[in-house]
């Protein structure tokens, strides 16, 4: 009877979130794969002009791949396209870095997260559109926070009340809102905005342009408090670009 290799992953469909060089002629690759979350892989050989792999590792691209390893850094062995290419450009594909930037920071390795990489995959789509790419950052955002298992309550306040549209709050990374009175309008930490925008994005719409600004707030905050003290290299761009 053949032996199976437990450690041998073929045919995984796959995202290519970063590369790296890795001794003379190698490549660490950084992939986003279905079930198995964030896999880092050696491409052997794949700084080689004539690197059969070397063409392949394209960010934003559907990909299949085969790896093996017991440790955490595998051997990637193949790659093949997985089908429907996806071309960004422009803002957009300042956008794309910026997810994947993100999901190497945040997403720790070997954690499946299947509904999150079929997120990932819709939004390289909407991207690749051209449509509203703010609220596209903002969506992606506020789900991978969420499939990361951080508490975002949009629906009540830290007193277990329903958020009121018109009234004012401050929310607070692991917390959440606080309607504000005299006593806490002094305070400096958190983000102050109105109800409607907390009742918007649990609604998932982003219409409203105070929504839209106070949400691009509301994340950036969210995202600074669990990244901790390194900035992230593309959101700095995007805010030169045009305050994405």
């Amino acid at each position: 009877m053949a032996s199976v290799n437990i450690h041998r992953q073929d045919n995984q469909p796959v995202y290519v979130l970063h590369t790296y060089p890795f001794k003379e002629t190698s490549l660490v690759v950084e992939l986003f794969a279905h079930g198995f979350g964030r896999v880092a892989t050696t491409a052997k050989g794949a700084r080689r002009p004539r690197s059969a792999m070397r063409g392949m590792l394209q960010s934003f691209q559907p990909l299949i791949a085969t790896w093996s390893g017991k440790l955490e850094l595998k051997t990637l062995h193949s790659l093949d396209w997985g089908g429907g290419l996806l071309l960004l450009k422009g803002e957009a594909l300042m956008c794309g870095f910026y997810l994947n930037e993100l999901l190497l920071r945040l997403l720790p390795r070997e954690d499946p997260h299947e509904a999150l990489f079929e997120y990932y995959s819709a939004t390289l789509k909407i991207l690749a559109s051209g449509e509203d790419l703010a609220t596209t950052l903002r969506r992606f955002e506020l789900k991978l926070l969420q499939e990361l298992g951080y508490a975002i309550p949009l629906h009540q306040d830290v007193s277990h009340e329903q958020i009121v549209e018109t009234e004012s709050y401050r929310y607070m990374a692991e917390h959440g809102a606080t309607r504000l009175s005299g006593a806490l309008n002094s305070q400096k930490n958190g983000v102050q905005l109105f109800g409607k925008t907390l009742i918007d994005m649990a609604s998932d719409d982003y219409r409203n342009t105070q929504t839209q600004q106070q949400s691009k707030q509301l994340m950036r905050y969210l995202l600074a408090h669990y990244l901790g003290d390194k900035p992230l290299h593309t959101r700095q761009l995007l805010i030169d670009l045009q305050g994405l």
